[in-house]
């Protein structure tokens, strides 16, 4: 909130919503809020928490800002935050199926009105989309053995738990690689909700939109929490930064692009 320079007076948009932590910071620095979250629970508890307040709630996937922002009859915005990844109450709640903590069914989906599941990734995907799922957005190194573990128990009957799919990674991850480190877990269902709800697919194309939306002098913040997050941020803000694309021997810029 910080780093976004919070004027009086000024139009400020929270990509993710969330608990509405960073949001209540901003109006008491004297912003107004459009607060958006594909959470139709964060949706609702912030409508009350900031009744009264100069706060806009949007049951919304944050790629549509520039959609949401034509309907609020936006033209820009002073600032624009997102804090990616799952939200405190998503993990607090056991019935969303996000935390490897508590036994749920395999849910993990942001937006409820979404249709695809973790249980329908952990029992319907094949061996090779799994392992891309769970190497790639997990950056698992025992990515192979545990997608091997799950199409085994899987064949003998359908994985519907949390638990259940701990109890098959545990057994997937030699002992002497668990015993330091994270949870055994952390990295896989990292994957698996990345896949449900499709979080890195939209993330640059996201963040073009939302620079076009701040005014001159307006400012963009974003939290990541792994790398993958962090390496989209990087490139996309500095491949912004950059400006003209055309070639060194050009004697003019024809491509119009401003840094």
């Amino acid at each position: 909130v910080e780093s976004i320079n919070v004027k009086k007076g000024g139009i400020y948009a929270d990509l993710t919503l969330g608990g509405g932590g960073h949001t209540a910071l901003i109006l008491e620095k004297g912003g107004s809020v459009v607060g958006v979250d594909r959470d139709i629970i964060a949706i609702e508890n912030a409508r009350e928490r900031f009744k009264g307040k100069n706060f806009t709630a949007v049951h919304s996937n944050f790629s549509d800002i520039k959609e949401i922002a034509k309907s609020l009859d936006i033209e820009k915005f002073d600032g624009i935050i997102a804090d990616l990844g799952v939200s405190s109450p998503q993990l607090d709640d056991a019935e969303r199926g996000f935390s490897y903590m508590q036994d749920a069914p395999l849910d993990m989906r942001m937006d409820r009105r979404e249709n695809l599941t973790a249980r329908e990734v952990v029992n319907t995907y094949s061996s090779e989309e799994l392992f891309r799922v769970i190497s790639t957005y997990g950056e698992e190194r025992w990515a192979s053995r545990i997608v091997n573990f799950i199409i085994e128990e899987r064949e003998k009957a359908s994985i519907e738990t949390t638990f259940q799919l701990v109890d098959i990674i545990k057994a997937a991850i030699p002992l002497s690689a668990r015993k330091d480190g994270p949870h055994p877990a952390k990295r896989t269902f990292q994957a698996i909700r990345i896949e449900v709800n499709g979080e890195l697919k939209i993330l640059e194309s996201t963040i073009r939109d939302s620079v076009e939306l701040l005014k001159k002098g307006g400012r963009m913040g974003i939290i990541t929490f792994h790398s993958l997050e962090d390496r989209i941020v990087k490139t996309t803000f500095a491949s912004l930064e950059k400006g003209c694309t055309c070639p060194k021997d050009f004697p003019m810029c024809v491509c119009g692009n401003r840094p």
